[in-house]
């Protein structure tokens, strides 16, 4: 019996060894030389403290900043430990009751992007089309007493292209937008 469990031993123990302890360390020292700040989540700091990152949404709810697409992780919205859709589905009465309602709320018409009043599959999408950007840039220009040329101007610089040109959307990421906006002229 140990002459056939000797071999597996070891095999068990190699493979663990390789795949358990190797492999992943040559991948994380591949992609921290190669990709370091996507390796370490695109995270932005400001005076030495981290505060977002490229690849979640955040919510901002201020009149002054853009407004991310609604968020159904969490209870309360933007938990990336509870990342995940509502999933429901275009034809669910809870999510067109939903929508009736924000859209009420906010005042919207009916010819606006998608994205303003539906959440994204992981609930944590940091990008809005250009579309929503360009609806809320009134208010915003409003709130900060900015031009609304300046600011859709600014909007058309953080409106990121189809990756490799024919992959995915264009799209506005809110927390970059918003830095820029704080940067030209900060807020409390």
């Amino acid at each position: 019996m140990w002459r056939q469990m000797i071999p597996a031993l070891r095999m068990t123990l190699l493979m663990t060894v390789l795949a358990g302890v190797l492999y992943p360390a040559l991948v994380t020292a591949l992609c921290q030389g190669l990709f370091p700040a996507q390796a370490n989540g695109s995270l932005i700091s400001k005076d030495g403290r981290v505060i977002g990152s490229k690849l979640l949404g955040q919510n901002f709810s201020k009149p002054e900043y853009f407004h991310p697409r609604p968020s159904a992780a969490g209870s309360n919205g933007y938990d990336a430990s509870a990342s995940g859709g509502s999933n429901l589905g275009p034809t669910s009465q809870k999510l067109f009751d939903r929508v009736k309602a924000a859209k009420a709320a906010e005042g919207l018409r009916n010819d606006i992007p998608a994205d303003m009043l539906t959440t994204s599959a992981s609930g944590l999408d940091p990008h809005i089309t250009p579309a929503n950007a360009l609806l809320q840039v009134p208010r915003v220009a409003k709130a900060r007493n900015i031009p609304e040329p300046e600011l859709a101007s600014l909007v058309d610089q953080y409106t990121e292209a189809r990756d490799l040109g024919f992959l995915g959307e264009p799209r506005v990421n809110v927390l970059l937008l918003n830095l820029a906006l704080n940067a030209r002229q900060p807020q409390r």
